[in-house]
């Protein structure tokens, strides 16, 4: 595709976007040059403009058998807490970005950027306060920029902080969410709920607001670091530890679906499927004295995804279901899935994993 037929095409998508939304606050997070963490002459304005991207708060949940607008290859962000399942689709969030919601009294957003693929659980309590966090319309590296309503504080989700604003400096309190595809999630989770299109809001959930961005190279908005070692668009699981970023690609997964490794001193297990579209870690875990190894029970079709040689069996949140030691939890790393592209400009060249 031609660069001029490309930025087209993004410029349609925006514009579909920004007229489709309705009404909206023009109004954005308060901007002083001098407080930001960030350079503010890279901040860009995405153009819907503050909440004209509107974040979700506790949406309508339906049944996986009613979830007829979903194909069992669509990918969803999934998350559970108690008995609780549920599905977050990038259909949903590719028209509204952020859902606020409530698990079981649990407070929680769900922030995904569609034009770096980037999907993260974030706490909503923050020096003692629960907020909500809605779209700025202000994008850093083309990434996601939050707020959060409390305080009016701008945030940037793959920094993982606030960058503007009375909480300047606070570290974004993350939470491990899985994506994968909706098939692999719903024989996983079968009792899952999923959200509804009925968001009150007239979108078409059918239909992807950016075109062919996905597929094609080129980006909308500049980064401040290329990197072009893979394709841009590959989508990649990163581990982030002490600000440093090693990637690991789905196809080094196909022989063997744990791979054991060490990044930046500390050691980790990863898990990954290409044929059920998802990948996790966890630091390494040491039960009385022993340093537990993995094998993966192959079907991934339940939620248990490991054993050890304790006889533990673990699921995809790191919980020991059954075993000797049931009920004790595996420690996530800080790592999600994003295109390739969108590591380099926040944490520097990231490693690849090659095995």
């Amino acid at each position: 595709m031609s660069s001029m037929k490309f930025n087209s095409l993004i410029l349609y998508a925006i514009s579909f976007v920004v007229f489709s939304c309705g009404s909206s606050d023009p109004s954005t997070p308060a901007i002083n040059n001098d407080t930001w963490l960030i350079p503010f002459s890279e901040v860009r304005d995405g153009g819907p403009g503050k909440d004209g991207i509107p974040a979700l708060e506790n949406p309508l949940m339906i049944n996986a058998v009613e979830a007829e607008y979903l194909d069992d290859f669509d990918l969803v962000v999934g998350y559970k807490n108690g008995n609780d399942a549920r599905a977050y689709p990038h259909k949903i969030f590719d028209w509204h970005e952020i859902i606020n919601d409530d698990l079981q009294g649990r407070k929680i957003a769900i922030t995904h950027c569609p034009l770096t693929g980037t999907s993260l659980g974030w706490e909503r309590e923050y020096n003692g306060q629960t907020t909500t966090f809605g779209v700025s319309g202000l994008l850093y590296n083309t990434n996601l920029m939050p707020y959060d309503r409390t305080t009016n504080s701008t945030w940037t989700q793959i920094g993982e902080q606030c960058v503007n604003g009375e909480l300047t400096g606070t570290k974004a309190e993350t939470f491990q969410v899985f994506e994968t595809e909706w098939k692999t999630w719903k024989s996983m989770y079968p009792e899952t709920k999923v959200v509804s299109t009925n968001t009150g809001h007239s979108r078409n959930y059918g239909n992807y607001p950016y075109g062919d961005y996905r597929t094609t190279n080129g980006l909308i908005f500049s980064v401040t670091v290329d990197d072009n070692r893979l394709p841009q668009k590959e989508r990649v699981h990163g581990i982030i530890v002490n600000d440093k970023v090693k990637v690991y690609k789905f196809i080094s997964f196909t022989q063997n679906p744990v791979i054991t490794d060490t990044f930046q001193g500390k050691n980790v297990t990863v898990i990954g499927s290409p044929e059920k579209n998802f990948i996790i870690s966890f630091h390494e875990k040491i039960i009385d004295s022993t340093v537990l190894s993995f094998s993966a029970i192959n079907d991934f079709n339940s939620p248990e995804v490991l054993e050890d040689q304790l006889g533990n069996k673990w699921d995809i949140f790191g919980n020991a279901l059954s075993g000797p030691n049931q009920g004790e939890k595996l420690e996530p790393t800080n790592s999600f899935i994003g295109m390739f592209f969108s590591w380099a400009p926040f944490y520097g060249l990231p490693e690849i994993y090659n095995n």
